[in-house]
């Protein structure tokens, strides 16, 4: 009878567990980190330059951290599927397709075995510009863990209409870009997942929807993890450059989470003069929320209004005029895992009228 009962508390003990474990998956859903890089020991381009020192520390946390480093399109299928992913799983991703990839990043990154991903601008290789790398070489990578992507073939702002453009026109163009860079890619090196990188990371609505209509999972350069709750039109990345690219914040960023969020208003980046008030929804999850702080991309903290506390609804508003560029709003919010944060950036962009 003793060992009866005995089996019966160990079943129901091994039953709350798994209940226990299983609601916390489904409050705090799988996570993944990408990071987004340009260029690799090139001090003359300061803004998109990591240094080889930055890079080798990055790759050596990562490696003696036991990170587990995912293809790009497998991270992007997990989330579009909702399936899990093991926890810090991160991806690297590179833009424009400059030859120092080929020359630093590559064999690093090929010693390790690990896969990465390149968003190209195809007109820079198709000129046979020398700062760049060549179909050759890329197709080489291909064999050793890259991917290559869309980054459209121009490389121009494409969220800007030109003087005198009528919108049909400029969406016109957009779309006509984007597809010329696609059969590009295509032609070089085969059929792949259709992953966009807006360049710059910069978008708006219309060309955010034109990118979605053509069938593209698109990413920008806002900070941030990600899950299945970020919009599909605008996947965060943590940019890798100069000042940010310190381990001690790269060691922080590879540890976050993505904030829950389920709503946000406006979603349109593009402002004017007045400082936008921005609305978030979060769902459930085990974020502190007392202790929810966000912040303007100078660090100046930004006041939170508490529309509804318990529907994870609050909203965010800079007291002064954003300045003439890119800025952001970044919110975050400590886990219940000691060390580790909730992390969401939205970008604005102020033109100079």
């Amino acid at each position: 009878m003793q060992t009866v009962v005995k089996n019966s508390i160990q079943l129901v003990t091994v039953w709350l567990l798994l209940s226990i474990s299983l609601c916390t998956m489904a409050a705090t859903p799988s996570s993944a980190v990408v990071f987004i890089y340009h260029r690799f020991g090139e001090a003359e381009f300061p803004s998109t330059n990591t240094t080889l020192e930055q890079f080798d520390a990055h790759l050596d946390y990562l490696e003696r951290e036991q990170f587990t480093i995912w293809p790009l399109a497998r991270i992007v299928d997990a989330i579009i599927d909702n399936t899990p992913m093991p926890d810090r799983t991160v991806a690297i991703t590179i833009d424009d397709a400059n030859l120092s990839i080929y020359r630093e990043a590559y064999p690093r990154l090929k010693r390790r075995g690990w896969p990465f991903s390149v968003f190209v601008s195809t007109e820079l290789i198709d000129n046979g510009y020398p700062s760049f790398m060549t179909w050759p070489q890329m197709r080489e990578m291909q064999q050793f863990g890259a991917s290559f992507y869309n980054h459209s073939s121009s490389h121009d702002p494409l969220n800007r209409q030109r003087p005198n453009e009528e919108e049909s026109d400029w969406l016109n163009r957009v779309r006509a870009d984007i597809e010329q860079a696609e059969e590009r890619l295509t032609a070089e090196l085969g059929h792949h997942k259709k992953l966009f990188a807006y360049p710059y990371g910069e978008y708006n609505e219309p060309l955010a929807n034109v990118v979605q209509q053509l069938g593209y999972v698109a990413f920008g350069q806002q900070s941030g993890a990600l899950s299945h709750y970020s919009d599909l039109r605008l996947l965060p990345r943590y940019p890798m450059a100069n000042i940010y690219a310190n381990i001690d914040d790269f060691a922080l960023k590879t540890n976050t989470l993505a904030m829950p969020v389920i709503e946000v208003s406006p979603w349109e980046p593009e402002v004017s003069e007045e400082p936008p008030r921005m609305e978030i929804k979060l769902a459930e999850s085990d974020a502190n929320l007392n202790r929810l702080a966000c912040y303007t991309s100078n660090q100046t903290s930004l006041p939170i209004e508490w529309i509804d506390r318990t529907k994870g609804h609050f909203s965010v508003q800079a007291e002064t005029a954003l300045p003439i560029g890119r800025s952001r709003y970044n919110c975050t919010a400590p886990s219940a895992e000691k060390g580790r944060f909730y992390w969401f950036s939205h970008l604005w962009i102020r033109s100079a009228q």
